[in-house]
């Protein structure tokens, strides 16, 4: 786990609890991270309700996220993508899981740092292919060699999620946990205490 302000480095004494930036929590990462997964324990955790922007652009338009690249593209699906992320970032008291790509839109990145509080769940490439390998419903890997796309993704993706993010964590479920537990218990719906 890492704080991209570099004060990670410093002995954990009696860290001050960190506030979420109006309330909210937001994921950024690679398919396969883990965002939707470890959104929905965070958000149970943080008494907060749970989005996760690809589900919502599906219901917005009735279909699934493969048929809008099929009939629209990578370029036709992004631009809905960011009007979807443009309406999520406005809420307030939220954790929000975000699409593997949605770092990709200069004004995506710019709406989730100002209004949020942005973790980056980081994995290698090969981790990521060990945990997708049977899935049949991400676009971008319906390809001959998912791993080298995985890799290819990770390369142009990366320095983008580390620029977006205030936190970068590794994406598993006790880093993540680790790094909720130096949150503001203020921020927590119904917590009047301390304690996680």
């Amino acid at each position: 786990m890492s704080d991209t302000t570099g004060g990670a480095d410093a002995a954990p004494q009696s860290p001050a609890p960190v506030p979420l930036r109006r309330g909210n929590l937001f994921l950024v990462g690679l398919p396969g991270a883990g965002k939707s997964t470890l959104g929905r324990q965070l958000a149970r955790r943080l008494r907060k309700p749970f989005v996760d922007a690809d589900t919502e652009l599906e219901r917005r338009l009735g279909v699934s996220i493969a048929t809008i690249f099929e009939i629209e593209g990578e370029a036709g699906f992004r631009d809905r993508e960011e009007g979807v992320i443009a309406d999520l970032t406005e809420l307030a008291n939220v954790v929000l899981s975000t699409g593997g790509g949605a770092v990709l839109r200069p004004n995506n990145r710019v709406r989730l740092r100002d209004n949020g509080t942005v973790i980056y769940l980081h994995a290698e490439p090969v981790t990521l292919w060990a945990r997708l390998r049977h899935s049949r419903n991400r676009p971008l890997l319906q390809t001959s060699d998912p791993l080298a796309r995985l890799a290819e993704l990770y390369r142009q993706r990366d320095a983008l999620y580390r620029d977006t993010a205030s936190y970068i964590v590794e994406s598993d479920r006790s880093e993540v946990m680790r790094l909720v537990r130096t949150f503001d218990p203020a921020e927590i719906p119904g917590n009047h205490d301390s304690e996680l």
